[in-house]
């Protein structure tokens, strides 16, 4: 499946720059060929005069020699073109990067306590407004889940509480601090992080693990992927935990890879958790599994839950429900199914699509 989406890019490429250089080329060869012409025209137009009389041999010898003079600049000059427009991308992209504002702040990051609020909090991205007044606060010791459909802000949410990206309008405050006056190599030594895309690095998987705390022990390592639930099938990889994994966890399903992101984040202990789809790749199996770890081990954190799962944030502390870049409504689960809302829409949507699944098995 990913070989065939990188194909389809590398078919995509192949053809935007065909196209590009049989759009420059026309355009250099039919320049370079009226140019031929002006050279074409003088012959017949000195010859014309020499057997009029008008001029002799030597001032049309001349005439030539002056205009192959003038045209070779010129041809020079659009045997370039192509390499301007490729350069000029090239160039767009560069100054792109370098009018990127960077993040910066104070390098001590010292909250009074972990309470993670949105004031009247607005995004956008490439010109397109994602979030618009949002206002919401995960507390300390608590667990709050952000549901909503797919589009609604939840993933842009988690990224801006961990200022991986900095708000356009209104305040994220973690303890009552502005988290866009903290380095954010200072921010995000309080926070543990697993969202969709996993990255692993081709490595064993007791490294992969380790990043989450330098220098931990080998038995921290272990208890971490205990608790995630990576014991089985570490056990069952060729060398346990001194497997090397591949780039980006290639020899490792997508479940596998997700417990290893896991685990690392269960190492760090941080105070504030972020979890992003953490369970998406997991069968119900492991995923009960893993809940039951997540909701022993992070006891007393601050935790930003994303999911689309229902019955995966219904023992969450406090709902956020998310539509359109806007909160449509929060509070507890109990009370968001008693409002009759989206929130309750959206449970009773995936339970008939969760019995249609099992009539259909059964039948």
């Amino acid at each position: 499946r990913y070989l065939a989406g990188l194909n389809q890019k590398i078919d995509d490429h192949e053809k935007v720059t065909i196209q590009g250089e049989l759009g420059t080329g026309i355009f250099v060869n039919a320049a370079s060929v009226i140019m031929r012409l002006g050279v074409a025209t003088t012959i017949l137009v000195g010859a014309s005069l020499i057997l009029s009389g008008q001029i002799d041999f030597m001032l049309l010898f001349l005439f030539l020699l002056v205009i192959t003079r003038v045209y070779a600049p010129f041809d020079q000059s659009l045997a370039l073109i192509a390499e301007l427009f490729v350069s000029q991308v090239s160039a767009d992209r560069m100054n792109e990067i370098y009018n990127t504002p960077t993040a910066e702040g104070v390098e001590r990051f010292q909250p009074k306590g972990h309470d993670i609020v949105f004031d009247h909090v607005g995004f956008a991205y490439d010109k397109k407004k994602v979030l618009d007044g949002v206002n919401f606060t995960a507390r300390e010791g608590e667990v709050t889940a952000l549901v909503g459909p797919s589009g609604s802000g939840k993933s842009t949410c988690a990224r801006l509480a961990a200022r991986l990206w900095d708000v356009t309008e209104g305040t994220i405050r973690v303890g009552g601090l502005d988290i866009s006056t903290v380095d954010p190599e200072a921010l995000l030594t309080d926070y543990s992080m697993v969202f969709q895309d996993v990255v692993l690095f081709d490595d064993t998987v007791m490294e992969n693990i380790r990043l989450g705390k330098r220098g931990a022990t080998d038995e921290e390592v272990r208890a971490a992927a205990e608790a995630a639930n990576c014991g089985e099938f570490i056990r069952r990889l060729p060398q346990g935990y001194d497997t090397p994994i591949g780039e980006n966890g290639a020899k490792l399903s997508g479940g596998e890879r997700q417990r290893i992101s896991i685990a690392r984040a269960l190492l760090k202990n941080a105070p504030i958790v972020l979890l992003d789809e953490a369970t998406a790749s997991l069968d119900v199996e492991n995923e009960t599994k893993v809940q039951g770890a997540l909701s022993r081990l992070l006891a007393g954190k601050t935790v930003l839950v994303i999911a689309h799962r229902m019955r995966t944030v219904a023992g969450a502390d406090h709902i956020v429900v998310l539509e359109n870049g806007h909160v449509a409504e929060q509070g507890t689960p109990a009370e968001l199914m008693e409002r009759g809302g989206l929130y309750r829409r959206m449970v009773e949507l995936q339970s008939e699509s969760a019995r249609w699944k099992l009539n259909g098995t059964e039948a």
